[in-house]
C-alpha cells in the first residue's frame, strides 16, 4: 500500500479518484511536528510499502509557478543551532540523516520550515514548504521508500499568502494523473 500524505484536504480534495486497493490519503495537518507524528503512524502501518507526500510549495524562481516538480533533497531550513552544528543541520544528531535528506538524482531542492516563507531563506533551494523534511526523515528512519511531489502555488513572497489560498487546490488533478501511472 502507497500512503499519500497530505497537509490539507484543501490541496487534495478528489481522492476518490485514486484506486483504494493501491492507496491510502491521510491528512497530516500543517507544520513538522504534526507531518512527523502522522508519517511515524503511516510508516508503521503493516501494509505500508511506500510513502508519496504531496503538497504545495512556495517557489524561489518564477519559472516554477504552476508545475508539479518531484523534490530530490530536502533541508531543515529552521534548524539553526549555530556553531554546534552549520543551518539546516541537527546537532548531535546520531544518524546519517541530520541534515540534507537525498531522495532521488532530481535536482529540485526543497527546504522545509515551520513558518510561511514571504522571503528568501538564507538556507538556499527552489521551494519552500513545511511538511517535507519531517516525512522524507521519518522514511528514512523506517525504510520506506518516499517520493515528494510539490504543486508550486505561490512565489514565496509577501503576497504568498493570498497567492497560496487562491492556488492551493490547483496541482490535485496532475498530481491524481501523475499517481494513476505509479
Amino acid at each position: 500500500m502507497i500512503y499519500i500524505l497530505v497537509a490539507l484536504k484543501s490541496e487534495l480534495p478528489n481522492i476518490e479518484e485514486l484506486d483504494k486497493s493501491k492507496f491510502k490519503v491521510w491528512y497530516t495537518g500543517v507544520g513538522k511536528i504534526n507531518a512527523t507524528v502522522t508519517a511515524t503512524l503511516a510508516a508503521n502501518q503493516k501494509d505500508c510499502e511506500r510513502i508519496i507526500n504531496y503538497g504545495t510549495a512556495g517557489a524561489l524562481y518564477p519559472e516554477l509557478l504552476g508545475k508539479l516538480l518531484e523534490v530530490g533533497i530536502v533541508r531543515q531550513r529552521d534548524m539553526d543551532a549555530r556553531p554546534a552544528a552549520g543551518l539546516g543541520v541537527t546537532p548531535f544528531e546520531t544518524t546519517e540523516i541530520g541534515g540534507d535528506i537525498t531522495l532521488s538524482d532530481n535536482q529540485c531542492v526543497l527546504s522545509t520550515g515551520d513558518n510561511f516563507v514571504k522571503d528568501a531563506p538564507e538556507l538556499t533551494s527552489h521551494l519552500v514548504d513545511m511538511e517535507g523534511y519531517a516525512i522524507a526523515k521519518v522514511g528514512k528512519m523506517f525504510n520506506k521508500p518516499t517520493m515528494l511531489l510539490k504543486y508550486v502555488s505561490d512565489m514565496a513572497d509577501a503576497d504568498a499568502p493570498k497567492t497560496w489560498n487562491d492556488n492551493q487546490g490547483q496541482g490535485a488533478e496532475m498530481v491524481i494523473e501523475l499517481l494513476k501511472q505509479i
